[in-house]
């Protein structure tokens, strides 16, 4: 049987084709979402169907410490161990800071980077024990160039660009490898708040003259994976050169 792989936010998007493009290659998958479930869960089963791999669906609210509190020892119980964990889920707030609601700042934090210390609780253990693993935090580029009108975005992405560089010089003596991937402009449910002309406005920004899509985020994402560990710590860009 193939590896153990967690992903976060596996419902649509990056998630949904990061599941996919693991499921040809063997691995067994560990799905969340905090909404869709009914959606996931028949996502799934056709994953196991087509690729006769085993994959769950869980209903998590990755910013939520009780949340994982239930579900994360179920998930350990039904894998036993979890061997990738692909911290993807994440939410934006588009518009003035001054016009955002605390509590909107504090449920972008959260689910973008208080879930990484979640996650990282709930799966590092067994690595360190196993002397092996990779954890594979999906980021941003505007974490580090930062986006105006998504202060919090930009701030929580920056965050994750720290966590990833420090964890990974914590756990590179248990052989475990923690990297980041900082898209670019993805065509995905998230960008559906700009218009057509803002959309365009960017492309011209792109060198590569397109918007990235989920399939090149989740082609790196299986790259990594065939990687030595010895590469660990990085943040890598995938925005066509923007």
């Amino acid at each position: 049987m193939g590896e153990n792989v967690f992903i976060s936010g596996a419902s649509r998007g990056i998630g949904c084709e990061i599941a996919r493009t693991l499921a040809k290659e063997g691995y067994n998958l560990a799905m969340c979402c905090a909404n869709s479930i009914d959606s996931l869960k028949a996502y799934t089963e056709s994953l196991c169907d087509e690729y006769g791999i085993n994959a769950k669906a869980y209903q998590l609210d990755v910013s939520s410490e009780s949340s994982w509190s239930e579900i994360g020892p179920i998930i350990m119980s039904e894998f036993n161990s979890i061997d990738i964990v692909i911290n993807n889920a994440g939410i934006s707030y588009v518009g003035l800071i001054t016009d955002m609601r605390s509590e909107d700042w504090h449920n972008v934090i959260a689910t973008n980077v208080n879930s990484l210390y979640y996650s990282t609780n709930t799966f590092l253990p067994g690595m360190v024990s196993r002397k092996s693993g990779r954890i594979i935090n999906i980021s941003s580029m505007w974490g580090d160039k930062g986006a105006s009108c998504e202060v919090a975005y930009s701030t929580s992405k920056g965050a994750i660009n720290s966590f990833t560089k420090s964890l990974a010089k914590e756990v590179a003596p248990s052989n475990i490898a923690v990297n980041a991937l900082s898209p670019g402009v993805i065509d995905t449910d998230m960008n559906s708040c700009f218009s057509a002309e803002d959309m365009n406005a960017l492309v011209e920004d792109i060198p590569a003259n397109r918007l990235g899509t989920p399939t090149d985020v989740a082609e790196a994402v299986l790259s990594l994976l065939r990687m030595p560990t010895y590469l660990t710590g990085q943040v890598i860009g995938i925005d066509g050169g923007f």
